[in-house]
């Protein structure tokens, strides 16, 4: 049996790192490539472990919400921004599991399907698994790496792996959250200290999309890949 989860995508933020190309559009709708963010994102959620998909929204949510998906999405409607743990804490109504997928919108991947490469690494012992991948196969990304894994698996601070925005997650440690805005290291955090989050090695390579250079770098990673 394919196990599967519903899916957010974190679609809410005001792009503050790409001005100006995000003073008349939200970032999702950048193009890079021949296509949008948002269109690469969904590309990376057409697996059959995604049940469904709930995209978030706020700043400039009307233009996202318009478009023409290729498979029926929720929108779960910030009227003030949340953060992404605030986000999903919003949303999980929508979601209707203790379990999901998040994605952010602001990436491109050349390589295996990163949903698909996730999902099996996945078991019952984990409140948070995330998809990583090393320095040397992330482009466009500034800044040092985020954790350090261990042969099982299991996450610590560290610098030699990079977050790549997707993550299989419980929702329950979210709901008890005192607050409404929030990031999700502050779950991370908890998860950490029990020794419950753990992380996968992306085989492919991945394009953080975070700033307007960024643009010209995944473009030239898509164009080699084809």
């Amino acid at each position: 049996m394919t196990t599967r989860f519903p899916a957010l995508l974190y679609a809410a933020g005001i792009g503050t790192r790409m001005r100006p190309l995000t003073d008349d559009r939200p970032k999702p709708l950048i193009i890079v490539g021949g296509e949008m963010l948002v269109g690469h994102a969904m590309n990376a959620l057409r697996s059959d472990h995604v049940k469904h998909v709930v995209i978030n929204t706020h700043y400039l949510a009307d233009q996202i919400q318009s478009l023409d998906f290729d498979r029926k999405v929720t929108f779960s409607y910030e009227e003030t921004l949340k953060e992404t743990g605030g986000g999903l804490k919003h949303a999980r109504a929508l979601l209707a599991s203790d379990t999901v997928i998040t994605l952010n919108s602001d990436a491109v991947w050349v390589g295996p399907n990163p949903v698909d490469t996730l999902v099996p690494h996945w078991s019952g012992e984990m409140d948070g698994l995330l998809l990583l991948v090393p320095a040397d196969r992330a482009a466009g990304h500034k800044g040092a790496g985020d954790f350090d894994i261990d042969g099982s698996g299991r996450l610590k601070r560290g610098t030699s792996s990079i977050y790549t925005g997707l993550q299989i997650i419980r929702t329950e440690v979210f709901e008890a959250h005192p607050k409404d805005v929030f990031s999700t290291n502050k779950i991370w955090e908890i998860m950490l200290e029990k020794g419950t989050l753990y992380g996968a090695i992306y085989s492919g390579q991945w394009c953080d999309v975070g700033w307007p250079g960024a643009i010209e770098i995944a473009k030239e990673l898509l164009e080699q890949s084809t």
